[in-house]
This record gives structure tokens, C-alpha cells and sequence, in this order.
């Protein structure tokens, strides 16, 4: 019973989270895109510019242009998210008939930094929760699983391939302004779905893994994890039973990290690369309040 109680509000969760996703990205578009006359990317674009051209009521653009896409997701993605999908941009294009809003502003650059703002922000929500508002994520997902195509490149010549478009039809200021608006939006979706904090992972060979050991969670006070491994040939010739420790911490302390790493083992062999998302472990120093902020022992992160 309460594993079912749990599962419920989930799903309320979620759809409560859609709705709030939604909600953000009518406003970024009747609140300041719309009324200018600036595009996003993606379908949203093509509703927009369509709809300029032809007078077409944009929700019900928006909503018939971005069936073929849904019917994509069919082959690419789990009936869930379609559903998911298919009520949110439903929501989105009755919100955007609904809302009405007065000109907060009349400064173009203003527009699109905060119409990108609040769209990017409706969308990354949206994404989180399970559900686009965008179908050219969808075409990105779809040829990536047939051809091989990369999904980042798909979506960069979807709307190369609009914004030149927009150019020729409309002028090449409206372009340009609609392209400030979907690198605005991007970064912003980028940073909802893979959180404001920034973290990098390291794997660490040193000649002396227990004092790095110590060390690092003494001195930056992460947890790690450490491998049992067989080097291979290098210039000393063969070397066995090396202890490879790898660990997570925030950007932040990534200086903190190399003086420590520089002053244990300054040859230690280190390996930096970027980590989109973490789950459970210890990534930061705990106190123990008790007894004079003495680091208490702290388990692995991995």
C-alpha cells in the first residue's frame, strides 16, 4: 500500500512539474517571442514562422505540425513519454491560445534573453519529467537510432536550415535574434536537466595510493573508490597489483585536488573528464559538530 501511495504521487509529481513546465514556456512565448515577431528552434519555430506568414492560428499549429514527430516517438521512445508528450504540447498550444499579456518590454535583446529564459526553462522542466515540448529532439532521437547520426547534429541543422529560412523570409535581424533566443534557451535546458552544481570525475594512478588515499579525504573530503588493476609495459618494464582510485567532486575543487595530487605524488598519472549526473555517495567534506569539526569517516562514492 504505501509502495502504490508512493508510485501516485510520482506521477502527480510529474504531471504537476509538466504543467508548471508548460506554464513557463506560453509565457516566454505570449509574453515576449509572439509578440515581436522572434522564432525558436525547433517546431515551435516552424509554428511561429508559418503562422506569421500565413495569419494560421499558432496552437493549432503548433499541435499539427507536431504530430509527424509523435508519430516518430512511436518507433523511437516508450508509450509513456509519447502519452506524456502528446498532453503536454496539447496543454502548451490551449495555453498559448488562453494567456493574454501586456508588452512587459520593447528592447529587442531583452526579449530574447528572457523569452529564451523562460522558455528553456519550460522545456528543461518539461524534459526532466518525462516529456518534450519539441519534436526536433524526437527526429534527433529517431535518425541517431536508424542511421547513426548524431542527435546534437540533427538538431543543429534542423535549425540551421530554419533560421535561414527565417532570414530570407522575414529579415536577417529577426533571425538573428531568434538565434540569441535558442542559444539562450539551450544553455538553459542544459543546465535544468543536468543540474546548476558542475561535477568532473578523476582516475588516479600514484606510486603511493594509500597516502593519496588519505589525502584526499582528509584535504578535500570526497569519497572515492579504489580499483585493483595490473599496469602494462612502460618505461620501468612490467609493474603488478597498481591501486587506481577514482573519485567525484564539484568543479570548485578541482584546484584543492591538483595541490593535493601534486603534493603526494606530483608522476601520479590523472585522468579529468566531465560527469552529467550523480546519485547518491559523498561528494562533500561532513563535520562531526560534536567533537570540534573533526572529519568523520567517510564512505565511498561510487
Amino acid at each position: 500500500m504505501k509502495k502504490k501511495l508512493i508510485t501516485f504521487l510520482n506521477i502527480i509529481s510529474e504531471y504537476g512539474q509538466i504543467l508548471i513546465g508548460v506554464i513557463l514556456a506560453s509565457i516566454g512565448l505570449k509574453a515576449f517571442l509572439l509578440p515581436n515577431g522572434f522564432l525558436d528552434g525547433g517546431v515551435t519555430g516552424i509554428a511561429i514562422l508559418v503562422s506569421k506568414q500565413t495569419d494560421f492560428n499558432i496552437s493549432i499549429l503548433l499541435f499539427l505540425i507536431s504530430i509527424p514527430f509523435l508519430i516518430l516517438a512511436f518507433f523511437t521512445v516508450s508509450k509513456r513519454i509519447i502519452f506524456k508528450s502528446l498532453l503536454a504540447i496539447l496543454c502548451l498550444a490551449i495555453s498559448i491560445q488562453l494567456e493574454t499579456f501586456e508588452t512587459i518590454t520593447d528592447d529587442k535583446l531583452l526579449i530574447a534573453i528572457f523569452g529564451g529564459l523562460f522558455l528553456g526553462g519550460g522545456i528543461g522542466i518539461t524534459i526532466r519529467n518525462g516529456a518534450v515540448l519539441d519534436g526536433s529532439e524526437i527526429l534527433g532521437i529517431f535518425l541517431n537510432d536508424r542511421f547513426g547520426i548524431s542527435i546534437g547534429r540533427t538538431v543543429l541543422v534542423f535549425n540551421v536550415i530554419l533560421f535561414a529560412v527565417t532570414a530570407a523570409v522575414l529579415s536577417v535581424e529577426v533571425a538573428m535574434y531568434s538565434i540569441l533566443t535558442y542559444l539562450v534557451t539551450a544553455k538553459v535546458i542544459d543546465t535544468i536537466i543536468e543540474g546548476f552544481e558542475d561535477f568532473i570525475g578523476l582516475t588516479i594512478v600514484s606510486k603511493d595510493p594509500e597516502s593519496m588515499r588519505q589525502a584526499i579525504i582528509e584535504r578535500v573530503g570526497t569519497g572515492l573508490t579504489i580499483y585493483k588493476g595490473e599496469s602494462g609495459y612502460g618505461g620501468r618494464g612490467q609493474r603488478r597489483d597498481i591501486r587506481i582510485i577514482h573519485t567525484v567532486i564539484n568543479r570548485i575543487d578541482i584546484k584543492k585536488m591538483h595541490r593535493v595530487i601534486n603534493d603526494v605524488d606530483h608522476t601520479a598519472f590523472v585522468i579529468e573528464f566531465e560527469v552529467s549526473n550523480i546519485r547518491g555517495g559523498v561528494l562533500r567534506r561532513y563535520f562531526d559538530r560534536k567533537h570540534n569539526k573533526k572529519t568523520v569517516p567517510v564512505p565511498q562514492n561510487l
